[in-house]
């Protein structure tokens, strides 16, 4: 059972920080175990750490953040990991959608944790991290592990292309490249990357542009 930082703190969940702070303060003088004898300064220095305790949590933004995730999880979740993943795969699609990466990422990672056999949890995982440079070593490292769960599908291998040539990793870049054409599948962007660094021999055929705007969709 998720503690409920915000009844031990007795504050609304809108509570602003300086609301939170102005009742962990009256909350500290109340409860504070100096302020007691015996068994009632037992109970106060109990009552005292847990008042801490969720002070400590709801100050800081990211903490807080993450109780609120724990707290809007579905009951009984805990003890189900594919819909603790797919709780935290819909706020990762719904934060991507909104343009915040970190959020995405970071809900797409808790995904893995939590059904880390669920190969989409990887590819969303990887898609998210492609989308900035500092985190392209995480994209690898989760697109390689949603091949290995699904080997041979086609928008996993994809974006391997377009994360390896994004890592400057050309000859990696053109194998899983090669790969999709093995598989039926075209990407006019990494074939025109990959021909502008003489990576390919001439053009063959005439491939459509493809954008990651339709990753999300489902696929069987």
């Amino acid at each position: 059972m998720v503690k409920n930082f915000y009844q031990a703190l007795g504050v609304d969940r809108k509570a602003t920080p300086a609301e939170i702070t102005a009742r962990f303060r009256d909350l500290v003088r109340e409860r504070h175990p100096d302020r007691f004898d015996g068994e009632e300064k037992l109970k106060a220095e109990k009552d005292f750490q847990d008042i801490t305790e969720a002070f400590n949590v709801l100050r800081d933004t990211r903490r807080r953040a993450q109780h609120d995730m724990d707290l809007d999880r579905p009951v009984g979740s805990q003890h189900d990991p594919s819909q603790t993943a797919k709780v935290y795969m819909s706020r990762g699609v719904r934060a991507f959608k909104a343009g915040n990466h970190i959020e995405a990422a970071d809900n797409f990672d808790r995904a893995t944790q939590a059904e880390p056999g669920n190969a989409q949890t990887w590819h969303h995982l990887a898609l998210t991290c492609y989308q900035e440079e500092r985190w392209l070593d995480k994209a690898r490292e989760a697109i390689e592990q949603a091949m290995k769960l699904k080997a041979d599908h086609t928008p996993y291998v994809k974006l391997a292309a377009r994360i390896y040539l994004k890592s400057g990793m050309v000859p990696k870049a053109k194998e899983y490249y090669n790969s999709l054409l093995r598989l039926g599948g075209s990407d006019a962007m990494v074939r025109q990357a990959l021909e502008a660094k003489g990576a390919l021999g001439p053009k063959k055929s005439a491939e459509s542009r493809q954008s990651t705007s339709g990753f999300f969709r489902k696929t069987r």
